[in-house]
């Protein structure tokens, strides 16, 4: 019988939904690791909610003890050949994270770091920071989405131990009927409701546009989170007078974001804190133009001018102005569309990533 190289999968898995947590179930589910390696899976999840995600709590100080000696007995019973973790890249999360690695090598584990976020560049000066990011990163190997998050991490790694995969969606399930414009210009918000998302930054550049005398209709779709709930964007919409022009959707799942993006003319997504959005494959997929930020690994999925356009980041001015374009020509949103289409298909379906993460899992074994 064939003995299979052992991988012990500590990542997270949804809920609550992100994207760390939907790539892990991913891979959790995929037929292509499962048959090539001997896997096992541990949730290092501990929020129980996207409100309580960055929240202190003894009941989550509780779980992740529970989840250390989880995390331990289980090395010791399946004596797996590499451990794959999804660490933070800072905060309280890192610190936790930087325990779960520290007794990984202790126990003399092989350990690769799938980053979905990044942030180790903003803390490097702290000099706390500094010292556990030199231990926490010494001996491992390093998962990034794209080539241009390395300057992230690049004061602790070299770049021989840096594999570069980016993320890849699942093809829908859905029939996609070919692009057709609606009447007044719809476009679409799709993420949770948070600050860092550019949610108030493209209600200030939406007002900009509806103040020049623009007709359209924004569409946010995503989880309320305790930065923003919908009162509070209710009332920031009411303050810049866009009400019955930016409506808050809700959660949509499945079926009804499919139909969300389907309704959509263009998706505007004006991150400011961002590694490597999923929302950008799903618009893509459903052959939207994209207008994002010059965040994290987004230069590396919307090829500006040509499937979208990339913005400065909290920058209302630079965002109006491209959705502005993008409102006064059809034929360029359309085109930009099907170009966005094409790329997906050839760069970021699910199969393409599954092949990309089991041909690194293979060069590390």
């Amino acid at each position: 019988m064939e003995h299979r190289p052992k991988i012990l999968f500590v990542l997270h898995l949804p809920p609550p939904v992100h994207g760390a947590a939907m790539v892990g179930k991913y891979i959790h589910d995929s037929k292509l690791i499962n048959e090539k390696f001997e896997c096992r899976y541990i949730n290092l999840t501990t929020a129980s909610s996207l409100e309580d995600i960055g929240k202190l709590s003894l009941s989550k100080l509780k779980t992740f003890v529970r989840l250390v000696c989880h995390i331990r007995r289980e090395v010791k019973a399946f004596r797996p050949q590499l451990v794959y973790i999804t660490p933070n890249a800072k905060g309280g999360a890192f610190y936790k994270d930087f325990i779960v690695v520290e007794m990984l090598k202790m126990m003399g584990c092989r350990i690769v770091a799938h980053y979905h976020n990044k942030g180790v560049s903003t803390r490097q000066e702290q000099w706390l920071d500094n010292l556990l990011y030199k231990r926490f990163f010494k001996g491992i190997k390093v998962i990034l989405l794209g080539k241009s998050l390395y300057k992230d991490v690049e004061k602790y790694v070299k770049w021989e131990d840096v594999y570069i995969c980016p993320n890849g969606i699942p093809v829908t399930t859905a029939p996609l009927p070919e692009k057709t414009l609606n009447p007044i210009p719809r476009l679409l918000f799709l993420s949770n409701l948070l600050e860092s998302k550019g949610v108030f930054v493209l209600l200030d550049a939406l007002k900009m546009l509806k103040d020049e005398g623009y007709t359209f209709i924004c569409d946010f779709v995503g989880g309320e989170t305790a930065e923003i709930d919908v009162n509070r964007f209710q009332e920031e919409v009411h303050q810049r007078g866009l009400d019955g022009t930016c409506l808050y959707q809700g959660k949509k799942y499945g079926k009804d974001k499919d139909e969300a993006y389907r309704q959509a003319d263009f998706f505007v997504f004006p991150t400011y804190n961002e590694c490597f959005p999923l929302v950008l494959l799903e618009a893509m997929q459903h052959r939207l133009p994209c207008i994002s930020t010059n965040e994290g690994a987004i230069m590396d999925i919307v090829d500006d001018g040509v499937t979208g356009y990339v913005v400065g980041a909290r920058n209302a001015d630079h965002l109006a102005a491209k959705i502005e374009v993008l409102l006064n020509d059809n034929q360029q949103r359309m085109d930009m569309g099907e170009n966005g289409y094409r790329k997906y298909q050839e760069q970021f379906t699910l199969d393409v990533f599954e092949k990309r993460m089991h041909d690194v899992l293979v060069q590390l074994m």
